[in-house]
């Protein structure tokens, strides 16, 4: 069964960066039937995705974040990471990782991770 963990900050001061790291266990990030998101909820809101990178390591991202989103990944320690720079407060979020599985033309979630809340301090 996979499982994924997030890992990183809960507190980020404005304008800094902003580094998750999410660990995977149970399933290898370069199975060639799976991509690696990250998904973001602010406070009574809906989902944001944030990004995907796939099991070769080519890395998609939302336009509204891409500027300053950067995904990468560890094979060695099968996991990957998330980068977002110059945060805002609109940044504030609950920030998951999540397995996508690939389809004929579609991904479904395959799998969660917890979440982590991230808040920027202010």
């Amino acid at each position: 069964q996979v499982q994924m963990q997030e890992s990183g900050p809960g507190l980020v001061e404005p304008s800094q960066t902003l580094p998750l790291t999410c660990a995977v266990s149970g399933g290898s990030i370069t199975n060639n039937n799976y991509y690696w998101t990250w998904i973001r909820q602010p406070l009574g809101k809906g989902l944001e995705w944030i990004g995907y990178i796939t099991d070769r390591g080519t890395t998609y991202y939302s336009p509204s974040l891409k500027s300053r989103t950067s995904i990468s990944r560890d094979t060695a320690n099968n996991q990957f990471s998330l980068q977002l720079s110059s945060v805002l407060p609109e940044d504030t979020a609950g920030y998951y990782c999540a397995r996508l599985k690939k389809l004929d033309n579609d991904c479904v979630i395959a799998t969660w991770g917890q979440g982590t809340q991230v808040t920027l301090s202010s």
